[in-house]
C-alpha cells in the first residue's frame, strides 16, 4: 500500500482479505477498535472508519453492544425474465422457489409524467399517467418494488377481469384492454439505493440493487413502462430467449 494512502484502507485492506480467503468466517468476530489500533499501529478514527467501510461494503454487521462480525454471504436466487412473459407472472419475474408464498400491496394514483417518463412513453409536456406502486414479499419478507406508469385513457378492463387483475403481467392487463403489446425491452444497471428502497426492502448497509427498466411496445406505441428494483444480495437474473429453427 502505498504510504500516500490513508491508514485506514491498510485494515481495510487486510480484514477483507481474511474475509474473502476464509481466515474469517462468517459469524466469526471482528477486532474491536481497541484490537485493530494495537495490531495494525493506527489511531482509534482510523480503526472506526476501516469499520465503517467494511460494513458499507456489506462484509460485516455490527451488532449493539457486541461489536461486529462477517456477515454471512447469501445464496442467490434465481430471478427468471422471460422473453415471452406469462400472463400470470406479476412483472415477469419468477420470485425463487415455488413453494414461497408471494403477495403483493399496490397503490394506483395519476400524475403527472416527470420528463424521463414522458420521454419513455413518448408523452408531451405536462401529460398524465396512471402510476402504480408495488411491493412484492415472498412469505413475508420484501423481494420487489416497482413503479408502473401507463398513459391515461387506455381504457378499462373488459367484465372478465377479476379483482386481482393487478397481479397478472401487464401485458396480460393490457390484452385485457385490447392492446396487443409485440414487443418487450428491458434495461438492466446496478445503483446504490435510495434510503426509501433501503427501508422498503430492509436492505443491510453496502448492497446495491438491480434496476429494470422496462417498456412494453405495441407495434412503434410504448403503453407501459416500470422502473421494478430487485435486491442485489438475494437475486441474479436469468434471462431465457426462444431460438428459432
Amino acid at each position: 500500500m502505498a504510504t500516500s494512502d490513508p491508514v485506514y484502507l491498510r485494515v481495510v485492506a487486510d480484514i477483507r482479505r481474511q474475509i474473502v480467503d476464509g481466515s474469517l468466517l462468517p459469524g466469526a468476530p471482528v477486532p474491536s477498535r481497541a484490537q485493530l489500533t494495537r495490531k495494525y499501529g493506527v489511531g482509534e478514527t482510523a480503526a472506526r472508519h476501516a469499520l465503517r467501510v467494511l460494513a458499507a461494503e456489506g462484509l460485516i454487521v455490527g451488532r449493539v453492544g457486541s461489536g461486529h462480525y462477517v456477515r454471512a454471504q447469501p445464496v442467490l436466487l434465481p430471478l427468471h425474465r422471460w422473453r415471452l412473459h406469462d400472463h400470470h407472472v406479476p412483472f415477469g419475474a419468477d420470485p425463487g422457489p415455488e413453494d414461497v408464498r408471494v403477495t403483493c400491496d399496490r397503490r394506483s394514483e395519476t400524475a403527472t409524467a416527470t420528463p424521463d417518463i414522458a420521454l419513455r412513453l413518448r408523452l408531451g409536456g405536462c401529460a398524465k399517467v396512471a402510476r402504480t406502486h408495488y411491493v412484492f414479499r415472498g412469505d413475508g419478507r420484501p423481494i420487489q418494488l416497482a413503479t408502473s406508469y401507463e398513459p391515461t385513457g387506455l381504457g378499462e378492463p373488459g367484465p372478465g377481469a377479476g379483482p386481482d387483475e393487478h397481479l397478472r403481467g401487464p401485458a396480460a392487463r393490457l390484452a385485457a384492454l385490447g392492446i396487443k403489446v409485440t414487443e418487450i425491452v428491458e434495461q438492466v444497471r446496478t445503483r446504490v439505493p435510495q434510503p426509501a428502497e433501503s427501508d422498503a426492502l430492509a436492505l443491510p448497509a453496502g448492497v446495491h440493487v438491480l434496476h429494470v427498466e422496462r417498456t412494453h411496445w405495441a407495434g412503434d406505441r410504448p403503453v407501459e413502462t416500470s422502473d421494478i428494483v430487485i435486491p442485489g444480495d438475494r437475486f441474479r437474473l436469468i434471462y431465457t430467449h426462444a431460438v428459432q429453427q
